[in-house]
């Protein structure tokens, strides 16, 4: 791996087995300053447990973990570092200030109080206790407690899980701004419009590997051309077949086709099965191109 200078977190070839089962094989990767990195993958990809490592709440069983230059569990690396986990609870009796409060007193030059609550945008919620937050306001005070160190590196797992679309773009907003003032963002997400809206930066991990790096826009354009989602008989090898067809899968019960030639799709399509329902032809999408790139005879190598 070539030093990435820009770097503030890096695993460096880097293998990690947990029960059993390799989750990690060679893996390098580097998260930038000033920068947002989308890492996204199927479950049991090796997202979590790459961020694992990057935290220090993991030993990598060969390979080297770095957080700016140091070990990741060394105090003066992660007091660098905020952390929103999506499993993380808070307290039912302390208070919204209380929690940043202590939360701020672990850092060395801390945010005010009134500045982080303002940010986060739960100012409204200083003196209600954390028991009485809907899901979405928890994970809200969760951010502000990640956030309220100044923090070099931001990982955010999932930030805006059971939050309402307006909560959505408001922490959206300040995630943009964090990275535009010099901090490192890195974001796992299951909601790919999110990450396509958020991220510098995707980075797509199957088994272990690396098998995308790049912009989200670069992304979408390798898939290219339309998307048709139907309800169809056909099996997606089948559909594979039909003219002008680069990639084609089933999402749960809807066949989705990638192609080149809608119109010769389509017309096919048609043909092919005629019990055809629920048909929608849109232009592909970021959710497009990593579903080419997670089948098996598509992936690029790391």
């Amino acid at each position: 791996m070539v030093q990435d200078i820009s770097a503030v977190a890096t695993l460096e070839s880097v293998s990690k087995r947990l029960g059993g089962r390799r989750v990690l094989d060679e893996l390098d990767l580097a998260i930038r300053a000033g920068e947002v990195t989308a890492l996204l993958g199927p479950n049991g990809a090796g997202k979590t447990t790459s961020v694992s490592l990057l935290t220090g709440r993991l030993r990598p069983d060969t390979g080297e973990a770095r957080l700016f230059g140091l070990d990741p569990t060394r105090p003066a690396a992660r007091a660098r570092m905020g952390v929103m986990l999506q499993a993380a609870g808070l307290p039912d009796v302390m208070t919204v200030t209380e929690m940043i409060t202590l939360q701020s007193g672990y850092y060395r030059d801390p945010r005010a109080v009134t500045e982080t609550l303002a940010i986060a945008d739960i100012a409204d919620l200083a003196n209600r206790r954390c028991g009485a937050l809907s899901g979405g306001q928890a994970r809200r005070v969760q951010y502000a407690m990640a956030i309220c160190g100044r923090p070099d590196l931001l990982v955010l797992d999932e930030p805006t899980a059971g939050m309402d679309r307006a909560s959505t773009r408001a922490l959206w907003a300040t995630i943009r701004e964090a990275a535009a003032d010099g901090a490192a963002v890195l974001l796992t997400s299951h909601d790919l419009a999110e990450a396509d809206t958020l991220a510098d930066r995707v980075i797509v991990i199957d088994a272990g590997r690396i098998v995308a790096d790049d912009t989200p826009a670069a992304l979408r354009a390798r898939a290219g051309g339309s998307v048709i989602r139907c309800r169809s008989s056909l099996l997606p090898a089948r559909a594979a077949m039909l003219p002008g067809v680069r990639d084609a899968g089933a999402d749960g019960a809807e066949l989705r086709i990638v192609t080149n030639n809608a119109v010769a799709t389509l017309r096919t399509l048609c043909e092919a099965d005629v019990g055809l329902a629920d048909l929608r032809v849109a232009d592909a999408a970021l959710e497009d191109a990593i579903a080419a790139l997670l089948t098996p005879d598509r992936r690029i190598a790391a």
